[in-house]
């Protein structure tokens, strides 16, 4: 390995590093922004007219059954701590019949001894499990070659491409060249073999870029909108210099809210699966994430700090995660996820 490379490697593990620790032991939500799922409330229904035994949380997501309508979001990979985090994370997937995404495997891709920390196929070979690169890559070199090798890399069923063009602008590292994404991105659609997910990291999905997703052939969207973890946050506390910190500072508030934007890219893509992601903490969050017209939502943050310490503390967390989404349809009158999506209970406050 030439120096330069190495040293690009070493420079990624590092910041991966960085990132796991601020995320665990820092504050890093947004700012005067919230996920903006606190300005709807569904209305009780005193007779549900439905046993909650009936309620049925399951669905069927880019072709693979889900018990619940739940995706652990892509965190971390390329470390050596991911190897834990994320074999914790998918044991609690495959017990409870959930889906996962791994983190970024641009690591595997420029140093291939780090593939390990994503492996975890042998413990969870049920799951619905995505693998993840970042968009921009395509415009620094990457392909079908890599998208290729990083899914048959940890056996996964589909890819994520993620867009974080603000994370990577704020980055004294980061990639920003964005330029002619969306025409690569339509050519890989009609290329691969398996579903092309788009995922923002915190942003969230306009409708305008939803439009253009589904134009371009993409199998589905996470909006990863605003509300939750706040990179602009992170990358703040990365920084030494005055000048880098206050504008990191400045980000903190930027996004769409989650619930704006899944109904933002629901009129833009109105057939594609929509995946809420950004601030998901409760399952009234996630099915007030469904009414408002998402298929599954996306957990993170949560599940990061408890897959730091067992696989236990994720599956209990989920589990109260589920149990409140059943009990919520339940006292709406609602037996399955297809009635609970565009449900008319859902009000605005």
């Amino acid at each position: 390995m030439d120096s330069k490379h190495q040293a690009k490697n070493v420079s990624h593990g590092k910041r991966k590093e960085e990132h796991l620790q601020i995320s665990l032991n820092e504050h890093v939500e947004f700012k005067g922004v919230t996920t903006g799922f606190e300005e709807y409330r569904f209305v009780h229904q005193a007779l549900p007219e439905i046993n909650l035994t009936d309620v049925d949380l399951s669905t069927v997501l880019f072709g693979k059954s889900l018990a619940a309508p739940i995706i652990i979001s892509s965190m971390v990979g390329g470390i050596e701590a991911a190897t834990r985090i994320n074999r914790n994370l998918a044991q609690a997937a495959q017990a409870l019949g959930l889906a996962m995404g791994v983190g970024s495997e641009r690591c595997l891709v420029d140093e291939p001894g780090t593939g390990g920390t994503y492996q975890v196929r042998d413990i969870a070979p049920d799951i619905l499990l995505f693998a993840n690169l970042g968009a921009v890559q395509l415009n620094y070199g990457y392909g079908v070659k890599e998208c290729l090798r990083v899914v048959e890399a940890i056996g996964a069923d589909a890819l994520i491409l993620h867009l974080n063009p603000l994370q990577e602008a704020l980055q004294p590292e980061g990639n920003t060249n964005f330029a002619g994404l969306l025409n690569k991105i339509r050519l890989l659609c009609r290329e691969l073999p398996f579903p092309v997910i788009i995922k923002e990291v915190g942003g969230g999905i306009s409708e305008e870029v939803a439009r253009k997703l589904a134009e371009a052939g993409v199998a589905g969207i996470d909006v990863a909108g605003a509300g939750g973890t706040c990179w602009s946050e992170i990358e703040k506390r990365r920084t030494t210099g005055r000048l880098a910190n206050n504008v990191s500072e400045a980000f903190a508030s930027w996004g769409i809210p989650t619930a704006e934007s899944v109904m933002m890219a629901r009129r833009g893509a109105p057939e594609l699966p929509l995946i809420a992601g950004g601030g998901i903490r409760t399952g009234i969050d996630v099915a007030k994430a469904i009414a408002l017209g998402a298929d599954a939502a996306g957990i993170a943050a949560p599940l990061l700090k408890a897959a730091n310490h067992s696989p236990e503390a994720v599956e209990e967390s989920l589990k109260e995660t589920i149990e409140t989404l059943r009990i919520a349809m339940f006292c709406i009158g609602t037996a399955n996820i297809s009635g609970l999506k565009f449900s008319p209970s859902l009000r605005k406050r």
